[in-house]
């Protein structure tokens, strides 16, 4: 797995971010038994930052906590037989890794959510971590149905991880 980190926040990020990134991403795909090495870019920003993606790919004029835009277009959630026919379209032709797609993060909500929730930034960021990377791997919460499902996707893969509502950081 390759994630490709993004800072473009006007300050260093936490080596522990990075980590958490690094460790849920790993997780989700073996979670959903993903039968190919995958790549990914992940992109730290803030409100500002994250409201002009959403003002310009969803037509939302306000900041949110994550987006997620994947690469691929699954029949099914975490059915990778849909990949066998266009290969090349969504394999990197130099690493031969699965591309899935772009996560952003917004570090403001994370530290404000994290107090609102009252759990610690670590487990916001691995919960927005997780939640992003089961889209990309074709997860949706449209409907009840499949909003339940994620939920209990997101909440297996932050117990295997270790990373519940009273996670604290060591």
């Amino acid at each position: 797995m390759s994630v490709y980190i993004e800072n473009e926040l006007d300050y260093e990020l936490p080596e522990r971010f990075i980590q958490i990134v690094n460790e849920i991403v790993t997780a989700s795909e073996e979670y959903v038994k993903c039968p190919f090495k995958c790549e990914l870019n992940v992109i730290f920003t803030d409100n500002d930052g994250i409201k002009s993606i959403n003002k310009e790919f969803r037509d939302i004029d306000s900041p949110t906590d994550v987006l997620s835009f994947p690469l691929i277009e699954y029949d099914r959630p975490a059915d990778f037989s849909v990949i066998g026919n266009m290969s090349a379209d969504y394999f990197n032709q130099d690493t031969k890794e699965l591309m899935l797609g772009d996560i952003i993060l917004n570090v403001d909500r994370v530290k404000s959510q994290a107090m609102e929730f009252n759990h610690s930034i670590y487990r916001e960021l691995a919960f927005l971590t997780a939640h992003s990377m089961l889209h990309l791997f074709g997860y949706d919460h449209v409907e009840d149905e499949e909003r339940l499902l994620m939920e209990e996707k997101q909440e297996e893969i932050l117990i295997m991880k270790g990373y519940t509502r009273d996670y604290e950081e060591n």
